[in-house]
């Protein structure tokens, strides 16, 4: 490890000095800055070490600066924040050092400090759309909800074309419990920036997470209207009124989804079996592909027929098909 290091020092004086070999006036701190600009971290560190800190001519806050900078490109999170803060200890740094600032210690979930960092970049990061997104979250992340939504809503009127504020708000509310405004928010998002389905299955399955199915079935009751063959919205909507144990309103959104996707007719059979209707379970069952699925769900429909007769006579293809070495079918 010593003659490496070593060697690597020697190239690095070499490289600086190819057309004045004699000297030993070598700026370790600036051949660092290049190096770091270059992609040589190692040289980088390298250099750094030679510096002496004790020297009177030295720039130390440009050495802290430049040291910050390596574990930047290192994504050394917290000696990025011990080297900025010496810097800025004496004097101010430029705005875009507050923002790696503010960026590793988002990553180190010091999400106080990170707001500290952007508050103290001012002015010149104020066209930057993200740094309201990593702004607000912090604020979020502290549980300080008033905070993270100002700061959205005073991104909005900054960036008025970029969606992406109004979006994460209507997330902010559903999670707040604020379901109702953010169905109202989410559809006048969706109206202005023309949102698309996984925008509305998005939105839909959030306040389903929530435990509020009425609304959920409201907003993507909406969505079906405005994409009525789109499957992903379809499936999403009839997932809500299965949690409702409306099967019968789920089974006649899954069974009109199977005209275009064969795949799901086994669902839409299983779900008109669940609400009661056996016959036009038993009709479906009849156009599923798969041999072994169609003959145990067969089974189960006409168990709960209590058509035991013909449950019995269907032993021949259960075997044929070894659908009845499964202890399912077995115990049925």
């Amino acid at each position: 490890m010593k003659i490496r290091f070593f060697i690597m020092l020697l190239m690095l004086v070499i490289a600086l000095n190819t057309d004045c070999k004699e000297s030993d006036d070598v700026n370790y701190l600036e051949l660092a800055s290049l190096m770091i600009k270059d992609d040589n971290l190692d040289r980088a560190e390298v250099a750094l070490s030679q510096i002496n800190l004790e020297d009177e001519e030295l720039d130390l806050q440009r050495f802290y600066v430049i040291s910050a900078l390596l574990n930047v490109k290192r994504n050394n999170h917290q000696q990025t924040i011990e080297f900025i803060q010496k810097a800025k200890q004496l004097g101010k740094v430029e705005a875009v050092m507050d923002v790696y600032l503010a960026q590793a210690a988002y990553s180190t979930e010091d999400y106080q400090l990170a707001i500290n960092a952007l508050d103290s970049a001012g002015a010149d990061i104020a066209k930057i759309p993200s740094i309201y997104h990593m702004k607000s979250q912090s604020y979020w992340n502290l549980q300080d909800s008033v905070n993270a939504i100002a700061v959205l809503e005073q991104a909005e009127k900054i960036f008025p074309q970029d969606g992406s504020f109004p979006r994460r708000k209507v997330f902010y509310y559903i999670e707040l419990g604020y379901n109702k405004e953010a169905m109202e928010l989410g559809q006048s998002y969706l109206n202005q920036f023309e949102g698309k389905p996984e925008d509305f299955i998005a939105i839909g399955n959030a306040i389903k997470s929530t435990g509020d199915n009425e609304n959920a079935l409201e907003f993507l009751e909406k969505a079906r209207l405005q994409y009525p063959h789109n499957l992903d919205i379809n499936k999403s909507l009839a997932a809500v009124y299965i949690n409702e144990e409306k099967y019968l309103s789920a089974a006649r959104i899954i069974h009109e989804a199977s005209f275009t996707n064969s795949e799901l007719t086994k669902e839409a059979a299983e779900l008109y079996r669940r609400s009661g209707n056996v016959f036009l379970a038993l009709s479906l069952n009849s156009l599923i592909e798969n041999q072994t699925e169609k003959l145990k769900q067969r089974l189960s429909i006409l168990i709960q027929m209590e058509n035991f007769e013909q449950a019995a006579a269907m032993e021949e293809d259960l075997l044929r098909t070894r659908t009845i070495a499964d202890d399912n079918i077995k115990y049925a």
